[in-house]
Order: structure tokens, then C-alpha cells, then sequence
């Protein structure tokens, strides 16, 4: 069992919820967020529900990468190892490319991919230096294929994290460090909490659940929920671009 648990964007969305099911699985947790008022109350709720267990919480902005590390290292001196990294932090805006909206594209790159890269490079160091764990990256559906309007950057950063993960796990095959791409369907969160419609969409418990059931099987890939989002990534890899951007 991956006993100590590191989620990164935890004090909303996903990672909250995450945090939610793991604890009720026994997991000890080590939850980053940059609101740390709802990341104590979070900590306040789950010990509250789960005594025995050891929850940190830290303030971590993703965007600062040297900080990234000193609380990575922080949490694995906290629990003496982080048994499963989640990396999860992110953001959802974005604009149509073209129309002057550079700052918000590129805050979202920054944050869903250079972020990323910070946080997986603080992650597999200290996954080496232990010799054993499991990565696990939160992706998108999107990242199926680029997509237009105010997702085109989000979809790039959501498949650029799924390459980049898929390299590591190129390189750590054969060795004891597990590597899993996750890709979200539509979940009801605050991220899309403005969104007018969300075809096949589950609410945040459901969506958790789910997610932190493919994550303890530690796959190569999932998709999530299984249905009906593993047929549904098949079309999208597979339909000709035009249909896609109609169904997007």
C-alpha cells in the first residue's frame, strides 16, 4: 500500500477531493495549495473524520519552482517518504489565440506545463533517492487532440504533460518507480463551475472516487471515468479534425 500521499493543488476541485478519499482509504497525506486557509480547514475536516491519521499541509504556489522543491523535500522529511506523488495542480482559463489575450495563454502554460515540470523534476528525485513509488499526472480528456476556441491552450498544456509524463516513464522502465497518466472526463468543480454545459459529467464525489480508484491500480493510462470516457478518447484520437472542433 502507498501509505504517504503527496497532492499538489489540494485545497479545491480534484485535489480536494482526492484528499477526501484517500484519507478515508488510511492514507497519510501531504496536501499543497496556495489557499491555506481552506488547505487547514481541509486538514481540520479529514482528522477530524480519520484521528490516526498524519496530515501536513504547506503553502505552495506552483509558478515558484524553487519553492516547489523546499516543500516537496519538506513533506517526505514530514512523513520519512512520499510513497505517491500526485501532481494536480493547475488552471483552466484561456482565450482564442489572436485576440490580445497573450497574458491569460500564458499563464495558463506556465502554471499547467513549465509548473508541471518543476514539480515532476522534485518529484522523481526524491522517488529515486527512496527507489521505489508511483508518479501520478493529472491530464485531460482535452489533451486527446488540439481543440479550438478558449481551449486551445489548455488542451496543448494537458497533452504536453501527458508526453512529458510518458517520458519518465520511458525512462524509469524496469525500476520500482510507477508511473500513471490520468485523463479526467468532465467532473463538476469549482474550475468549471461557469461551464454552460458538460456532456457525460459527474459530480465531484463520483468524479473522486473514480479517480482515486484507477490511481491505486497504478496504470500505465486511464481514463476516468471508464465509461464512457475510454470510447470517447477512441473517436476523439480517431474522428477527423473537423468533427472533433464541432463536438469541442
Amino acid at each position: 500500500m502507498r501509505k504517504n500521499i503527496l497532492i499538489t493543488g489540494a485545497s479545491s476541485g480534484l485535489g480536494e477531493g482526492m484528499a477526501r478519499e484517500f484519507a478515508a482509504r488510511g492514507h497519510h497525506l501531504a496536501l499543497c495549495a496556495r489557499r491555506t486557509d481552506r488547505l487547514d480547514a481541509l486538514r481540520s475536516e479529514l482528522l477530524a473524520k480519520h484521528p490516526g491519521l498524519h496530515i501536513s499541509v504547506r503553502e505552495l504556489d506552483v509558478n515558484e519552482h524553487e519553492r516547489v522543491f523546499e516543500v516537496f523535500n519538506a513533506f517526505a522529511e514530514d512523513l520519512g517518504s512520499l510513497d505517491r506523488i500526485i501532481i494536480n495542480a493547475g488552471i483552466g482559463v484561456g482565450k482564442r489565440l489572436g485576440t490580445g489575450n497573450f497574458a491569460t495563454n500564458v499563464k495558463t502554460a506556465q502554471t499547467n506545463f513549465v509548473a508541471a515540470v518543476a514539480q515532476c523534476e522534485a518529484a522523481v528525485g526524491i522517488l529515486r533517492k527512496q527507489g521505489q513509488g508511483h508518479l501520478v499526472t493529472i491530464s485531460s480528456m482535452s489533451a486527446m487532440r488540439g481543440l479550438p476556441r478558449h481551449l486551445t491552450v489548455y488542451a496543448a498544456t494537458k497533452a504536453g504533460l501527458a508526453t512529458l509524463t510518458e517520458g519518465i516513464r520511458a525512462e524509469l522502465l524496469g525500476t520500482p518507480i510507477k508511473v500513471s497518466t490520468i485523463y479526467p472526463g468532465y467532473i463538476h468543480t469549482e474550475l468549471n463551475a461557469g461551464a454552460k454545459k458538460l456532456p457525460f459529467a459527474v459530480d465531484a464525489e463520483k468524479g473522486s472516487r473514480a479517480l482515486v480508484k484507477a490511481i491505486e491500480r497504478e496504470p500505465v493510462t486511464a481514463y476516468v471515468p471508464g465509461w464512457p470516457w475510454t470510447v470517447v478518447g477512441f473517436f476523439l484520437r480517431n474522428l477527423p479534425l473537423k468533427l472533433v472542433a464541432k463536438m469541442s
